[in-house]
């Protein structure tokens, strides 16, 4: 073969051996720092552990924080920071934010501070609740507030929520257990669709008494086909099931089967069946 030609294909092949052990490198994607935003809308159903304070439970950044928002009377808003866990408070950077709220169905929203009101055990410098003023006008009105901005370990979130209206706070609400003179009186006689053979078969005892040490967690977020409490409307727990008028109800914490007893024997017609109570 040629000298010359054997010196050109030797070349090529050096070439593309080089080629082939050093390819060329992928692009290194480039950190990019960006504003993170939350947007929760508290009057849809949101499945968390239920509020300290009886407020508003409110996802922040996809849920990596909490905040609970309380409307108390006089037109005060306080805002409670939380942790990923809702039962852990937050401590924030101490801030100054600006908040903005309307009546449900207004067009203009108007502007309140919401101050940094450290609670005992916040460091300095440091804070888990704001407290602030509404516009008066805006007192015990259905209303919609967002925050456009707070920091939380130096990232910027956004916040918006609904107050909570009279027909689901009353839907929401966990009743108080009955005293023990009247618990006693409700489930050990019978009445309306209460029989004595329901007494006997719920044990002859009172639902305090037969679920005694038995945790009750709500879940606020029943799925559609789950059975839900008939008196808060949040997923039923089976461990906390009444027999009444021959049937098996079940409810989410004790208290819950007072009241729907209670309304078992005074106002029996208002009773379904069982099936009835389901998430549509």
């Amino acid at each position: 073969m040629n000298q010359l030609l054997k010196i050109a294909i030797l070349s090529t092949l050096a070439a593309i051996t080089l080629g082939c052990s050093n390819p060329a490198r992928s692009p290194v994607p480039v950190a990019k720092t960006a504003t993170t935003t939350a947007t929760a809308v508290a009057d849809e159903e949101h499945g968390h552990k239920p509020s300290a304070h009886g407020g508003i439970l409110v996802p922040i950044g996809r849920d990596n924080y909490h905040a609970e928002a309380v409307f108390e009377k006089g037109g005060v808003l306080r805002l409670y920071l939380l942790g990923q866990d809702e039962s852990r408070v937050q401590e924030i950077e101490a801030q100054q934010i600006t908040a903005y709220v309307k009546a449900e169905g207004d067009a203009e929203a108007q502007s309140f501070a919401l101050n940094a009101k450290p609670q005992p055990g916040d460091k300095a410098g440091m804070t888990s609740m704001f407290l602030g003023n509404l516009p008066a006008p805006l007192a015990g009105k259905k209303l919609e507030v967002t925050v456009p901005s707070i920091t939380i370990k130096g990232e910027r979130f956004r916040i918006s929520f609904k107050s909570v209206t009279d027909e689901r706070a009353a839907d929401h609400a966990m009743p108080t257990k009955v005293a023990d003179e009247a618990e006693r009186k409700l489930y050990l006689t019978a009445g309306g669709k209460y029989t004595e053979a329901d007494i006997k078969a719920n044990g002859n005892v009172t639902a305090s008494e037969k679920f005694k040490g038995v945790k009750a967690e709500h879940d606020l977020k029943p799925k559609p086909g789950d059975k839900v409490c008939p008196i808060t409307l949040t997923k039923a727990n089976p461990k906390f099931s009444w027999v009444i008028g021959g049937q098996t109800y079940e409810f989410c914490c004790p208290p819950c089967v007072d009241e729907f007893l209670t309304t078992a024997k005074e106002k029996p017609a208002e009773i379904l069946p069982p099936d009835e109570y389901k998430k549509k």
